[in-house]
């Protein structure tokens, strides 16, 4: 996946296309996924634990809206080698918390992640969603490196 270094640029939604005459037109707006990890978990816990966790929402968001139609073209056979997924991170579990709230008064379909037995929130994916739909809710976060 070629990926902007941005937030909210997995991959542009308005990247430029070549048009006729050399006018440039907008590309249709990309479905993406946004993964949200705690950088807290990801400074105290194995790598892998941490990957799981993302990759545990991930799922969990894309099961829950299966039927949704973003969610059918974002895993549909013309797409599943060109998928696009931002993943971003937070400071701590009140910010995860925080962004869970915002994503819930907003109608955003999402999966707060939460591990069991231990009852701890750490990792927020969305589902499939046009990337102009939800960025904004993402762009003060950094890139998880």
């Amino acid at each position: 996946m070629s990926a902007a270094a941005t937030p909210d640029g997995a991959a542009s939604a308005a990247a430029s296309v070549g048009g006729e005459g050399g006018k440039e037109k907008e590309a249709e707006d990309v479905v993406v996924q946004y993964v949200v990890l705690r950088r807290d978990l990801a400074d105290a816990w194995p790598l892998g634990s941490v990957v799981a966790q993302g990759c545990h929402a991930a799922v969990a968001a894309l099961w829950a809206h299966r039927d949704h139609p973003d969610t059918s073209a974002y895993c549909g056979p013309d797409n599943l080698d060109r998928m696009h997924k931002v993943t971003l991170e937070v400071k701590g579990e009140t910010q995860l918390k925080n962004l869970a709230e915002k994503l819930e008064a907003a109608g955003v379909r999402h999966k707060l992640w939460t591990e069991q037995p231990e009852n701890i929130p750490t990792c927020i994916a969305t589902a499939p969603c046009p990337k102009s739909q939800v960025s904004s809710f993402f762009k003060k976060l950094k890139l998880c490196k």
